[in-house]
């Protein structure tokens, strides 16, 4: 009896979704040993994935979508080669001299004619580090344009102010995402990590929790204490969380005489919200805030955590400067045990935020308007500094503006889906649809891909090297496992080459993550976010390295990194935290007469982002096949709606269809859809596009609507057909 001899390969390397960034080994198993075994093409070939026992965030654990994620390498449908929108309206294959050729003609023109910010740029907080630093590098030095932004504008941008203001640095976790496994009590503001990274709920499971949320989530029925607020009110109920710490006699007076400045002001405007008035405002009862405040206040280790909830706002960046407010006031921050974080949600949202896809920032967290950051950046790129454009606009305003009068005429979109994730999003696929020219590099033919002139397949992540920043601050290896299919190539190949055809030195745009890497650790070096002390050989040597993570000099011991920061100083010059002095505001839309109830939105277990992915992996497709709103019995009943039927949700910008699911542990005044749909099912042809002043993030989380039975019954989505 003779066996079969077969091709097998593995990496270690991380999940695609989430910023936990769970370890994991990937194995390819190509059947009879033909070939190597990173042909995905022979019969039997299969792609596995199985956690990483080794590496300390996910402890041999994954999610539904880790576990799924190797079905996305060889879904149906799979972008392989370019792709050019005809005149018939219809799209064509064509090689990649033909593609990059037509872009970089079309983009030639429309500069000329119109200057460099007729061309905008849209990343994402997907993109490996390289690709999010060379994507920044590209706009500014090849296309010279400031319409440059990313979808991590949608995601992270409150936190981020907030903390930058407050602590002088903005890290998601300033501390490992193990050292939660000690804590006594958690406080949860606006976050459901048991469905958006349910591994981290390990970390949790010897903590009390507390969690604010207007609905009662996975996460809430664990908690030891819900308060359930009235939509777009976190903010009062953060004042009065600090209004009770003080008035209860829960301050650290030493920490704050010693590590602090601004106490007082921010104190003025928690004074005068008292527990009845905040009762009034958010629906929370008074003895539940009591409670919260006792448990916060009577552990030894405890965190205080924010998530979308807090922060797709209006008002979010001081919704999270009320939440650090109360740590601050209770001495958490900065001190081994106990903190401040914000649960990062993008795979990459961390380092994508870092190196210079935002509209105002250079790589290591440099701004833009900063002489001396231009200088040492322009130094690297070896261009004049004075040759750099200032800051421009935010993700929203970029969308909002294209075709406008002083709008950008060129859209280039790396690894995002803004058809779908975008506020107002009707509104949004109009402006997409009065562009000259939309160009997509995506590896699945997502709606905004459906809508693009040039479609250019690109690697995914088991395609590719380079390396991801996750939640925590670590920069982790990305490793190729595959040769990508078809034509398909690395982002940056695409920008490279339409950097050449644009007149740059082919040199000045490297396509080696490894030499991207390298370049990357260079502009960072010196900045908030300083990567020169990472190499891909210490990270290739399993080394824990968290920025910042400076170099040392020849012949001295490397810098170990920093998992915890804070421990001694914050990151202001005079080593103190910043109070910020905050006060509640309504939401911009609440209702009336006409849209009577509360809409939020948020994910769901089984889906991730806009779905582009997730919805084309048959499990997951399985578990929430459909659009749905959950609303309670009540509301219900007083509509005519009843389980499984087809409802329309409609606010002052558009409507939506979404099956109906009864919820009686849901507000009265609340409905709640995910925004993982495409199609008329999109949740974000409803929400609200106010933006909030500092971070310029739109009120996702919050917008008026009216419900009732849908015209025509919410179909099934069926994503990507028109590919």
């Amino acid at each position: 009896m003779s066996e079969t001899a077969t091709a097998t390969a593995t990496v270690t390397t991380h999940c695609p979704y989430c910023a936990l960034q769970c370890g994991t080994r990937l194995t390819r198993d190509t059947g009879p040993a033909d070939g190597p075994a990173t042909d995905r093409t022979g019969p039997g070939a299969r792609t596995t994935v199985h956690p990483d026992p080794a590496f300390p965030v996910n402890q041999g654990g994954l999610c539904q979508k880790g576990w799924t994620a190797p079905a996305l390498l060889d879904t149906p449908g799979r972008i392989t080669r370019p792709l050019v929108r005809g005149a018939d309206g219809v799209f064509a294959p064509t090689d990649w001299d033909t593609a990059l050729d037509l872009i970089a003609g079309r983009l030639r023109a429309l500069r000329d004619e119109h200057g460099p910010d007729a061309v905008g740029v849209f990343g994402g907080g997907g993109l490996t580090n390289e690709k999010a630093y060379q994507l920044g590098k590209f706009a500014r030095v090849a296309l010279g344009t400031s319409q440059i932004d990313y979808n991590g504008r949608f995601c992270m941008s409150s936190a981020a102010a907030a903390g930058s203001a407050a602590f002088g640095l903005d890290r998601g976790l300033p501390f490992p995402v193990t050292d939660l496994a000690a804590a006594d009590v958690v406080l949860l503001a606006g976050a459901n990590p048991a469905e958006t990274m349910p591994p981290l709920m390990r970390h949790l499971s010897r903590a009390r929790l507390i969690v604010i949320d207007p609905r009662r989530t996975p996460t809430a029925e664990t908690a030891a204490l819900h308060l359930q607020p009235t939509p777009g009110t976190d903010l009062a109920l953060a004042l009065g969380l600090l209004h009770l710490a003080v008035t209860e006699g829960h301050t650290d007076r030493e920490y704050l005489d010693k590590r602090t400045t601004g106490f007082e002001s921010a104190w003025r405007r928690a004074a005068a919200w008292w527990p009845e008035r905040v009762e009034r405002a958010t629906g929370v009862p008074v003895a539940e805030m009591r409670e919260a405040i006792a448990l916060l206040a009577g552990a030894e280790r405890a965190y205080v955590l924010t998530g979308r909830g807090a922060e797709q706002h209006s008002k979010g960046t001081d919704t999270v400067a009320a939440f650090i407010n109360l740590a601050l006031t209770l001495g958490l921050p900065g001190r081994e045990g106990s903190g401040y974080g914000c649960l990062t949600g993008q795979g990459n949202g961390q380092g994508g935020r870092e190196h210079g896809q935002k509209a105002d920032q250079l790589p290591g967290y440099r701004m833009l308007t900063d002489p001396e950051a231009r200088a040492h950046v322009a130094a690297v790129w070896g261009v004049d500094p004075d040759t750099l454009p200032g800051p421009g606009r935010s993700a929203y305003e970029l969308l909002d503006a294209l075709g406008t009068g002083g709008g950008p005429r060129a859209l280039l979109v790396f690894g995002s889906n803004p058809v779908v994730s975008a506020p107002r999003a009707a509104r949004i696929a109009d402006r997409l649809a009065s562009l000259d020219l939309l160009v997509v590099a995506d590896f699945v033919p997502s709606e905004t891909a459906e809508m693009a002139d040039v479609v250019l397949p690109v690697t995914q992540w088991a395609e590719e090297e380079g390396t991801m920043t996750s939640l925590e601050g670590r920069v982790l290896r990305r490793r190729r496992l595959l040769t990508p299919p078809g034509e398909a190539r690395s982002d940056l190949d695409v920008l490279r080459g339409l950097a050449v055809r644009l007149g740059q030195d082919p040199g000045r745009f490297p396509t080696a993550p490894r030499e991207v890497f390298d370049e990357l650790r260079r502009a960072s070096r010196g900045g908030r976010a300083d990567y020169s002390g990472i190499s891909y050989e210490r990270l290739d040597a399993g080394e824990a390295l968290h920025w910042p993570c400076p170099a040392t000099p020849a012949g001295t011991a490397p810098h170990p990194g920093t998992p915890r920061l804070f421990l001694d100083a914050f990151a202001h010059p005079d080593g103190l935290a910043r109070f910020a002095e905050v006060e509640h505001r309504d939401a911009a839309e609440t209702p009336d007469p006409s849209y009577p109830l509360y809409a939020t939105t948020g994910r769901v277990l089984a889906h991730y982002q806009s779905g582009a992915q997730t919805r084309r992996v048959p499990e997951l497709s399985a578990a929430a096949p459909e659009p749905f709103v959950e609303i309670h019995p009540d509301t219900a009943a007083r509509l005519g709606l009843a389980e499984g039927a087809a409802a329309e949700v409609a606010s002052a910008r558009g409507s939506t269809t979404a099956r109906v699911r009864l919820v009686p542990s849901l507000r009265t005044d609340t409905v709640f859809l995910p925004f993982h749909f495409a199609g008329a099912g999109r949740a974000n042809l409803i929400t609200s596009d106010a933006l909030d002043p500092r971070s310029r993030m739109p009120e996702f989380k919050v917008c008026a609507v009216r419900v009732g039975p849908a015209p025509e019954a919410a179909g099934r989505d069926d994503a990507g057909a028109g590919l």
